[in-house]
């Protein structure tokens, strides 16, 4: 049996730490290409200029255009070599993480990933998701070694729309139970291969984290303040949950995300949202204990995250509408396939409505 675990080179956390980004990009080279819309670098200009008086370094601004698409990629990646950059900065959500990496494989350039938001679990991975000009989801890239660092700045997390924040809390939450999937089924994970004790142990102490300091950190965040509570949430949505996931694999919950994405209603609501529902679906669907189910649905009504079809924007439940769900969600080559036993749409139909059912009372 072959085990992989795959990582990024360096986690670095702390409040005002994007005060030193020139001590990280010195380790580098002198020239940065920085990957950001103009909102997310305009919130962070002033901490930005600071960094650059403390330790010099030449930081080209790229103008990230919102949308991580092939077309923008090629795009920076020519403004990558016209200024002959040495390292590539993202910085701000999961689009333009993702396309900060995608020019860092392609360049052959080391990456330094600065979420600014703690939404999903992203930042540390080995991949990127590809949209089409519309918008539209085209396909996953798969690259070589995840980020050579991961910069997280908690002050700037903490002033971030709190919905961010649960939102990542719903994708954290689904790490451990999928990861648990994965093991009993000897499912491969995302480098091709099966969980190690390791990361079994970090998606666990992620749920742990969750249950302990969701409601802290969601109250630190809602004042705009950096505690200890919220840093271990930051810690749990970014770190354990991207370790966890990526080295431990996926099951039912992101194929259930995956599925309620055919329903224009959910449209609306953030991808750790669907996925908080996908974890209900998830363990209904291997007949978890009724403490477990009912701890998760206490967890998830506590900090705000959908425990019902209803809180996802579906107010009119058809068996139509559900079995489409469920069909796309048991697709080829789809995650629910992980499961540690055969899973058809139609059992997902019926794991659904019974979520819906209990998460709604």
């Amino acid at each position: 049996m072959k085990k992989i675990l795959i990582a990024p080179s360096k986690y670095l956390q702390g409040n005002n730490e994007l005060c030193n980004l020139g001590t990280y990009v010195n380790d580098y080279g002198k020239t940065a290409l920085l990957v950001a819309s103009s909102d997310d670098q305009n919130r962070v200009q002033a901490l930005l200029d600071e960094a650059i008086a403390k330790k010099s370094f030449n930081l080209v601004y790229g103008e990230f255009n919102a949308e991580c698409t092939k077309a923008e990629i090629q795009r920076l990646r020519n403004v990558c070599a016209e200024n002959n950059c040495d390292v590539i900065i993202g910085l701000g959500g999961g689009k333009a993480l993702d396309t900060a990496k995608a020019i860092s494989h392609y360049e052959n350039k080391p990456v330094i990933v600065v979420p600014t938001i703690a939404s999903t679990d992203a930042p540390c991975s080995s991949l990127a998701v590809i949209y089409t000009e519309k918008g539209e989801f085209e396909e996953y890239i798969f690259f070589k070694q995840n980020p050579h660092l991961v910069l997280v700045d908690t002050g700037i997390i903490a002033k971030a729309p709190v919905r961010f924040l649960v939102a990542g809390m719903g994708d954290a939450l689904s790490t451990y139970f999928e990861a648990r999937s994965c093991q009993r089924s000897y499912a491969n994970n995302i480098p091709g291969g099966n969980s190690t004790k390791a990361a079994l142990a970090i998606a666990k102490l992620c749920y742990e984290t969750l249950l302990e300091d969701s409601i802290k950190a969601k109250a630190s965040c809602e004042a705009n303040v950096v505690t200890q509570a919220l840093e271990n949430i930051i810690e749990a949505n970014i770190l354990l949950s991207g370790l966890g996931f990526e080295s431990s694999g996926l099951a039912a919950a992101h194929a259930i995300h995956n599925g309620l994405t055919v329903l224009d209603e959910t449209h609306h609501y953030f991808h750790g949202e669907k996925v908080a529902f996908g974890v209900i679906v998830h363990l209904v669907l291997e007949n978890a204990s009724s403490e477990e189910l009912n701890t998760i649905i206490t967890y998830c009504k506590s900090v705000g995250l959908p425990t019902s079809l209803k809180d996802l924007g579906v107010t009119e439940v058809t068996p139509e509408k559900i079995m489409k769900v469920a069909s796309a969600a048991c697709a080829e080559g789809e995650t629910i396939h992980n499961m540690p036993f055969v899973v058809t749409a139609e059992d997902v139909y019926a794991a659904i409505m019974t979520a819906d059912q209990l998460g709604g009372k």
